[in-house]
């Protein structure tokens, strides 16, 4: 099995699996890509824009690797991690992959991601999304581009960015007086789970105990994160409605409905696009203030995309060459030019003149302080039950404490079986 141990991999239920060899059957009939019509090619999927961008970056590799020609599958985002699963329940992976970083340790409980060499150069990669890729001692992917959350917010309203959370709290309550009644300082998308998570790992806090097997959302740390999102709501900063508050985000901020947005890279481009014109010197991009007494940036989380080798592929010394180029700083390059998303080679960023962009400069500041969710195949339905209890915490269904507690159970009964299955590992069954 894979880098987490055979024992691991019960932890996909039966039930499920069979469901999803189902599924697979239809997916791949319709799709046309079962193994046996590959061919010599090498077969890679990429996910929503990367997917109609990258096969512009091919015909150099083809013609260093004449013997190998690469096939681009796009698969939409949302489908894609369901896609993932029934294909390797079917036996029917990709040589190359496209995986979000949090999906790597669901790979490894399945086997289904190919055991890759460290990086030579680690110098080369922020840190923590280097760490992102790395599952159990075992290095499952490579990091094709990168993302985090942080600030984007109107400097001509703002002057200066705030670094700490008391004076980010101040900004705040400044914004919201000059907007009145009809404004806000801020808007949060009140079911994501990232902003809290990112509150929370800023305070110091550990989501989960005891080998990540319960939950730890009633700790210190975590419910002062927590306790700073909600006070959001309750002190009138955000609206408790999220962003249905606003009937357009770009129209809004340039309105001066709002003046801070947490958001990602994604926005950077649609942010110069979407305002006017003479919006665009009025609007900056900052990294994450910190509590007091913690360094500066706080801690965001380490987001982007990898390019994973599968076990079962046929052409894996193809399939490596194959994202040994994708990654390399020169290619990474390119592709920013081609779809905006910013490099994870450190040297790409050179290339691609982003030190030369201040709106760029945030994330880079921003991307040498991540950290990665905990590495467990359940992450996905922990983060959802953390978006569901945030969010009633922050309408005021309950208090935040009330929420937190809510958590803890919900994410003990998530993990139940995961303190079953290292229970019997533990006493040798």
């Amino acid at each position: 099995m894979g880098p987490a141990g055979g024992a691991a991999a019960a932890l996909i239920p039966r039930r499920a699996r069979v469901r999803r060899l189902a599924a697979a059957a239809l997916v791949l009939a319709a799709a046309g890509c079962g193994r046996g019509e590959r061919g010599s090619a090498v077969v890679l999927w990429a996910m929503g824009r990367e997917g109609e961008a990258v096969p512009a970056l091919l015909p150099e590799f083809e013609r260093a690797h004449p013997d190998v020609r690469v096939r681009v599958q796009q698969i939409p985002w949302s489908a894609a991690h369901e896609k993932l699963l029934t294909a390797f329940v079917g036996d029917a992976l990709p040589d190359v992959f496209q995986a979000g970083s949090t999906w790597l340790a669901e790979l490894a409980v399945l086997g289904a991601a190919e055991p890759l060499e460290p990086t030579s150069d680690p110098d080369d990669w922020f840190p923590g999304i280097l760490d992102a890729n790395v599952v159990e001692g075992a290095t499952l992917g490579v990091p094709w581009y990168v993302d985090t959350r942080l600030l984007f917010y109107r400097r001509d309203l703002v002057p200066e960015a705030p670094r700490t959370w008391d004076a980010w709290l101040a900004a705040m309550t400044r914004a919201k007086a000059r907007a009145g009644p009809d404004g806000w300082a801020i808007v949060l998308p009140s079911r994501e789970w990232e902003p809290p998570v990112i509150l929370a790992l800023q305070a110091g806090g550990t989501l989960l105990r005891d080998g990540d097997t319960r939950g730890n959302f009633r700790s210190a740390g975590v419910r002062a994160g927590f306790a700073f999102y909600t006070d959001l709501f309750r002190r009138g900063l955000a609206p408790r409605s999220g962003e249905t508050a606003t009937a357009n985000v770009y129209q809004d901020f340039a309105r001066g409905f709002f003046v801070f947005f947490v958001t990602g890279p994604w926005n950077l481009g649609e942010f110069a696009r979407r305002l006017p014109p003479d919006m665009q010197p009025r609007w900056a991009t900052a990294p994450w203030p910190a509590p007091a007494g913690a360094p500066w940036p706080g801690v965001s989380l380490a987001g982007g995309s990898s390019l994973v080798v599968a076990r079962t592929s046929r052409r894996k010394a193809a399939a490596r060459a194959l994202v040994a180029y994708l990654t390399a700083p020169a290619q990474q390059a390119r592709f920013y030019g081609l779809t905006g998303d910013l490099p994870a080679r450190l040297s790409a960023w050179g290339r691609a003149g982003l030190h030369d962009d201040p709106r760029a400069r945030a994330f880079w500041i921003q991307l040498q302080s991540v950290r990665s969710t905990p590495k467990i195949p359940e992450w996905e339905r922990i983060a959802a039950k953390i978006g569901q209890w945030a969010e009633a915490a922050a309408r005021d269904e309950m208090t935040t404490d009330q929420a937190l507690t809510a958590l803890d159970r919900d994410v003990d009964d998530v993990l139940a079986k995961r303190r079953w299955l290292l229970g019997r590992r533990e006493a040798g069954e």
